[in-house]
């Protein structure tokens, strides 16, 4: 099992930025690709950003050129820095990854609350 610990949530203002962290523990070896998923209030949960685990980012297009993901293997952690923050990114932001050993197994944080607002 992997277990994944998000922080740097919170309340921030229209144009301010975040950085989220992620930390993984357990069986830190089945990590592969690490990605951040998002869930608003009454929508469906939506990829962020993901990195492989080479370190390839892909994200939704709604946060290119503001949302930078990067990841420290060393450290078995993601990052998600986030920029030019809009109202419409608030969500419960999630991290996420995927077991390499086992196809389809997914493990997921608990989530970390990111409020933009004025």
């Amino acid at each position: 099992q992997v277990q994944l610990v998000e922080s740097g949530g919170g309340l921030v203002q229209p144009g301010g930025s975040l950085r989220l962290s992620c930390a993984a523990s357990g069986s830190t070896s089945r990590i592969n690709a690490m990605g951040w998923y998002r869930q608003a209030p009454g929508k469906l949960r939506e990829l962020v950003a993901e990195i492989s685990k080479s370190g390839i980012p892909n994200y939704a297009d709604s946060v290119k050129g503001r949302f930078t993901i990067s990841r420290d293997n060393a450290k078995n952690a993601v990052y998600l820095q986030m920029n030019s923050l809009k109202p419409e990114d608030t969500a419960v932001y999630y991290c996420n990854t995927d077991d390499r050993f086992v196809a389809g197994r997914y493990y997921w944080g608990q989530g970390t609350q990111v409020t933009v607002s004025s």
